[in-house]
């Protein structure tokens, strides 16, 4: 005859929560001073001149077919940018005019006016 064993479980009994530490007050830590507005940082020509052709484009709606100066100034840049106004046929008949574009020392447009207009095929001087 075969003998059967019992086995008694036994349940592992709860464990307690550990108990929060009580918080105390946090030490204050000094303020760091606020730091001077760093400078911006000086922008390159050729950003100046894209991002102010861009922007006129924008502006007046014709595509600028070159950046004709780019003049660094005081408070900024002056870029002047030829634009086609008025395709025809033939090309050499177009109707071309340049903008002078002025631009900030952080790089936002902050001017434009059409400083000449002419056909293309005339001779400037």
């Amino acid at each position: 005859m075969a003998t059967t064993r019992k086995t008694t479980q036994t349940r592992a009994k709860p464990q307690p929560k550990p108990q929060p530490k009580p918080r105390s007050e946090p030490e204050a830590k000094p303020r760091p001073e606020p730091e001077a507005e760093p400078k911006p940082r000086p922008q390159s020509l050729r950003t100046v001149a894209v991002s102010a052709a861009r922007e006129l484009a924008e502006l007046i709606g014709h595509t600028p077919e070159s950046i004709v100066a780019v003049e660094k100034r005081d408070e900024g840049w002056l870029v002047q940018v030829q634009v086609v106004e008025a395709r025809r046929i033939p090309a050499t008949t177009d109707i071309l005019a340049v903008y002078e574009v002025e631009v900030g020392e952080d790089g936002a447009v902050t001017g434009y006016r059409r400083a000449d207009r002419y056909v293309r095929g005339r001779i400037q001087e």
